[in-house]
């Protein structure tokens, strides 16, 4: 590690990572030379997403990182437990846990079906619970272990429960979850922190399911969070846990206030969507 490559040589694995702001945070940290193993269900080319493990894996690589793309769902304990044995067996061990794969439906009851409510809760929550709790004896062993979730600050203002309770729940879920990680093995280094955007982000998420075209318009591009995430996982050992962390805070504590260049589309700062739950 080096103070300007703060992750070169450590192994990260994620869930999900095929694209959107997965695949930005894979790639800036591969621009340090960090491993990066990756757990998703995008094996061949899908009509409304852009990008598969393998053009991601490619991407990741050029960037000057290792990639080990895995096929597989995070809600299926089986293949995570496939995911950590083959990421430990080909680099050794895992310093670092992103959850990133999420599922996200904004209706709520008398609208949404038991089936999207589990598919959330299980990618979501479980998902979460399960690539923790396989990954944790290696990340033990680990020098600067960190989680990162992708996940926001719990508020409970009844805005977040009227429209879509059950996305509301799962996300916070993921929060809940991680929070515990970090406060029950704190004694043993391991720092475990979420991170969430500001605004919307231009993803296939946010294009298919959020706000269209018009949300496009109004967000920043995936490389905010990705260099926030560098941030904060390129923190020294010991480093603060239990955190609930903004894109833009995090950059401008490091110094950036300038955050022009992350905008998306034609809007103005001032006309930027801010994201839910803040």
């Amino acid at each position: 590690m080096t103070e300007n490559r703060p992750l070169a040589g450590r192994t990260i694995l994620m869930s999900g990572g095929s694209r959107g702001i997965g695949l930005a945070i894979a790639l800036r940290a591969a621009q340090d030379g960090a491993n990066v193993a990756f757990i998703a269900k995008t094996d061949e080319p899908d009509p409304r997403l852009p990008g598969t493990i393998h053009t991601a894996a490619a991407g990741i690589e050029a960037a000057g990182g290792k990639a080990l793309p895995i096929v597989g769902d995070v809600r299926d304990e089986t293949a995570v437990a496939e995911a950590v044995r083959r990421t430990v067996g080909q680099f050794g061990g895992i310093d670092i846990v992103v959850n990133n794969a999420s599922a996200i439906a904004l209706t709520g009851f008398g609208k949404l079906s038991a089936k999207r409510y589990d598919l959330m809760l299980d990618v979501n929550a479980r998902g979460t619970f399960v690539l923790v709790s396989t990954a944790l004896p290696h990340l033990l062993e680990s020098s600067n272990a960190q989680v990162l979730t992708l996940s926001p600050p719990l508020n409970l203002d009844p805005r977040w429960l009227k429209d879509h309770a059950p996305y509301t729940v799962s996300k916070y879920a993921m929060t809940m979850l991680t929070l515990g990680v970090a406060e029950q093995y704190r004694s043993e280094g391991l720092v475990a922190n979420c991170l969430w955007p500001r605004t919307l982000i231009a993803t296939a998420a946010v294009q298919n399911l959020v706000g269209g075209d018009d949300g496009m318009r109004v967000a920043r591009r995936p490389e905010i969070m990705a260099d926030a995430a560098h941030l904060v996982l390129g923190r020294a050992p010991g480093g603060p846990s239990g955190e609930c962390l903004i894109d833009d805070e995090v950059l401008r504590v490091a110094g950036v206030t300038d955050l022009s260049a992350y905008r998306y589309g034609d809007a103005t700062e001032d006309q930027l969507q801010t994201d839910l739950f803040l």
